[in-house]
């Protein structure tokens, strides 16, 4: 999980690195395809998604949990793919491909309505079949900041359905 947490970490730097370069970018162009507020939302969102998995693999590091559970691998699959269809919306966006754009909006809506129902049934058996208090607390903890990355990527979805319609 340490190397996991040190690229995960990476991830997050290089996302913070290209928002910057962004931002001197836009202080820089005098004419922008959207609206510079809009694509200065947009990359801050996108960074947030990228800071919940560095929070989320620092806390396995700190807890040091070793290996995911089957409830995290589902949850990250889930995300994996909500990170998919974000890229294809932002290549999209080059295409100004609305339906398209909107198809990945509702693609992850859903993955996020999917780790909404994950998380209730991640806490549910928790503390169903689990005896030791900490481990209750770390795991809770760790399905929760997995979920705040789906509303992280659900945020970005949102940022991408309003820039659509400014844009249509």
């Amino acid at each position: 999980m340490h190397e996991f947490s040190q690229k995960m970490k990476s991830f997050e730097r290089k996302g913070d690195s290209y928002v910057h370069e962004l931002i001197i970018a836009l202080n820089k162009t005098f004419v922008t395809p959207l609206q510079r507020e809009d694509i200065l939302e947009l990359a801050m969102k996108m960074d947030d998604v990228l800071d919940g998995f560095e929070e989320w693999s620092m806390r396995l590091e700190i807890y040091r949990i070793s290996h995911a559970d089957e409830f995290m691998v589902e949850f990250v699959g889930l995300l994996f793919d909500s990170c998919k269809e974000i890229n294809q919306a932002i290549t999209l966006m080059s295409k100004k491909n609305l339906s398209g754009i909107r198809n990945s909006v509702i693609k992850i809506n859903e993955y996020e309505t999917q780790c909404d129902e994950l998380t209730s049934k991640c806490i549910t058996n928790l503390f169903k079949n689990e005896k030791d208090a900490i481990k209750i607390i770390q795991y809770k903890e760790l399905y929760e900041m997995l979920e705040s990355v789906a509303d992280s990527c659900e945020d970005v979805a949102d940022t991408l359905e309003t820039i659509m319609m400014r844009n249509a």
